[in-house]
C-alpha cells in the first residue's frame, strides 16, 4: 500500500490511512481508493478542510464493534464511524494543527455489503469513506431533510468519481437505514 497522502492543492486535507487488520491486505488499493474519495468530497463541499488534518482507520469487525460499543453503547460491528475532532479553545497555539477527526472501516462488513449489493468493493470503499468525511465536517442524517441533503451530496461526490448513484435502487417510500 501506498504512504500516507499529500496534499494536492491547498484545499484538500491531510489524509492519514491506517491499516490495522490484515483482513485489509485482501484489497491493496484500499488506500489509494479512500484518498480519492476524500480529496473528490472535500473539492466539492462547501467546507474549510484545506490543510486541515483526518485519520482513516481500516479494521475489521472486531475492532469496529468495540468502537461502535464504546462510543455508541451498541454492541456489534458497523461498516464506517465517524469522530469529529473536538474544536481548538481561543488559547490554543495559532501553529497547531486542524483537525478534522477520524473515520473507522470495518473490512467484513464493506466486503458483505459489497457482494451483497452486487457492486465493486471500491465503489462500496468511496461511499464509506465519502460518508464518513462529511460527518467530519458536520452533515448528519439524523432527519429526513439532512439525510436527503447528505445523501445529494454524496450522490453528486461518487459522480465525479465515475461510481453510480449507491441509492438508486432504494424504495424511496422505505425507512432510510443508517449507514453508521
Amino acid at each position: 500500500m501506498q504512504s500516507a497522502g499529500t496534499l494536492v492543492s491547498s484545499v484538500l486535507p491531510f489524509t492519514e490511512v491506517l491499516v490495522v487488520a490484515d483482513c485489509w491486505q485482501a484489497e491493496p488499493d484500499a488506500e489509494a481508493v479512500i484518498h480519492r474519495a476524500i480529496h473528490a468530497a472535500a473539492e466539492i463541499v462547501d467546507a474549510d478542510v484545506g490543510e486541515a488534518e483526518l485519520a482513516v482507520m481500516l479494521t475489521d469487525d472486531a475492532g469496529i464493534r468495540t468502537l461502535n460499543s464504546n462510543w455508541r453503547g451498541i454492541d456489534k460491528p458497523t461498516n464506517v464511524l465517524s469522530f469529529p475532532a473536538l474544536q481548538p479553545s481561543a488559547s490554543a497555539p495559532a501553529d497547531a494543527p486542524r483537525m478534522l477527526g477520524d473515520i473507522a472501516i470495518a473490512y467484513e462488513t464493506t466486503r458483505k455489503e459489497a457482494d451483497d449489493a452486487e457492486k465493486p468493493f471500491d465503489h462500496h470503499l468511496s461511499h464509506l469513506a465519502i460518508h464518513g468525511f462529511l460527518h467530519l465536517i458536520g452533515y448528519d442524517h439524523e432527519k429526513d431533510d439532512d439525510a436527503e441533503a447528505m445523501e445529494g451530496l454524496e450522490r453528486e461526490i461518487l459522480a465525479q468519481l465515475g461510481i453510480p448513484d449507491p441509492y438508486a435502487d432504494r424504495d424511496p417510500y422505505a425507512d432510510r437505514e443508517r449507514m453508521d
